[in-house]
């Protein structure tokens, strides 16, 4: 389909694409520090945010613009950071600090062979279980998973979205790959573009609790500066925003904190299907392999294999009834990464059906072949 002359068809590489959506859904701050393959989202806001009104800083390390991304976040604006696995485990410490206050941030993890420092300019995806157990304590957390450049434009707008309208650090993956394909995405008209911003107090500032309970289960969220107190600690804290050890008041806010996010369920967990309907066997796969898997599973229906993929877009909270469905559908799932099994670990977990789980890993730095999986699906 040709684009109309209200559509903007680019070439984008997918940072790039990151940015455009970042700046889409209202991104006006944004702390880090350079690090492969993760470099060109922070050198391209470092030009346009200036230029948006935005604020750019480059810290002097991940665990500095970690809070200052929480820092400008309690002031009202919506803020980000990108980095790569070592910076991603300097962050951990101040991402639990984001879940405990309930700070709207999304931190961008383009993904690199580890550990340590790895293979800086390598594809891997082996910061999956990381990202959803990285920070200590019992806590929720939202990640998404980005394939294409496309997805790095519209996933990074609902990242932002899902951020501000839960209360919550937002986590995207990408990877290597991902991050420097290059192709032509088409970008709507930013009028038809939804954007959700967080819900302020309607009222007076001497009866706001920052921590209140409502409906939702998540608290309006007044910004510094605006005329309401907000006490804000690492402690668990009361409606108020002071520290307690009252098992009640512990418990209760615990609760709620994981169950805003389960009464979310709905529209946090999303896949993308192909070809399901009647599929024998499919494919579950997550970032730059699942562009892998779609050729497969196009050449296995083209031999006759009534083959289908399940891209896993929010890797947690995970899918589970949406995969669960066609665990029971199909006789096998394939579940390829380039990781030693990390998301395979939680599709097997799972699994209450006969399916057979077939692992496909790959930890070389290099992508996963359509070639690779079609193997499998026309043999298992």
């Amino acid at each position: 389909m040709e684009p109309t002359e209200k559509q903007n068809k680019i070439l984008l590489q997918g940072n790039e694409a990151i940015v455009a959506g970042a700046l889409a859904a209202g991104c006006s701050f944004f702390a880090g520090y350079p690090i492969t393959p993760a470099s060109e989202i922070s050198e391209l806001l470092s030009v346009k945010l200036p230029q948006m009104g935005g604020t750019f800083i480059q810290m002097e390390d991940e665990i500095a613009s970690m809070g200052a991304v929480i820092g400008a976040s309690l002031a009202g604006a919506k803020s980000m950071t990108a980095t790569s696995g070592p910076g991603f485990s300097l962050i951990q410490e101040n991402l639990g600090y984001g879940c405990i206050t309930e700070t709207p941030c999304v931190i961008v993890n383009v993904m690199r062979g580890g550990p340590s420092t790895g293979l800086p300019t390598s594809v891997a995806q082996g910061d999956v279980q990381m990202a959803r157990w990285g920070t200590h304590g019992d806590h929720p957390i939202i990640v998404l998973a980005v394939s294409s450049v496309a997805d790095c434009f519209s996933i990074t707008i609902k990242a932002f979205n899902l951020s501000e309208k839960y209360r919550t650090p937002v986590i995207i993956l990408s990877d290597e790959v991902v991050a420097h394909t290059r192709e032509s995405v088409v970008l709507p008209p930013e009028d038809s573009i939804r954007v959700f911003d967080r819900v302020k107090p309607d009222v007076p500032p001497e009866w706001y609790k920052p921590y209140a309970d409502n409906n939702r289960g998540v608290p309006d969220m007044a910004s510094f500066g605006d005329g309401y107190r907000h006490h804000v600690t690492g402690l668990v804290h009361d409606e108020k925003g002071y520290p307690t050890q009252n098992a009640q008041e512990v418990d209760s806010f615990l609760r709620r904190i994981h169950g805003k996010i389960s009464k979310g369920f709905k529209e946090i967990q999303v896949t993308k299907n192909y070809m399901m309907d009647d599929a024998e066997v499919f494919v579950i796969a997550y970032g730059s392999v699942a562009r892998s898997a779609l050729r497969a599973v196009r050449n296995a229906r083209a031999r006759g294999v009534k083959a289908g993929l399940v891209q896993l877009v929010t890797l947690f909270p995970f899918p589970r009834k949406t995969v669960d469905t066609y665990l029971r559908q199909c006789r096998a799932a394939i579940v390829p990464e380039m990781n030693m099994g990390q998301m395979a670990r939680e599709i097997s977990r799972v699994n209450q059906s006969s399916c057979r789980i077939v692992k496909h890993n790959r930890i070389d730095g290099h992508l996963i072949t359509p070639e690779e999986i079609f193997k499998h699906l026309t043999t298992v």
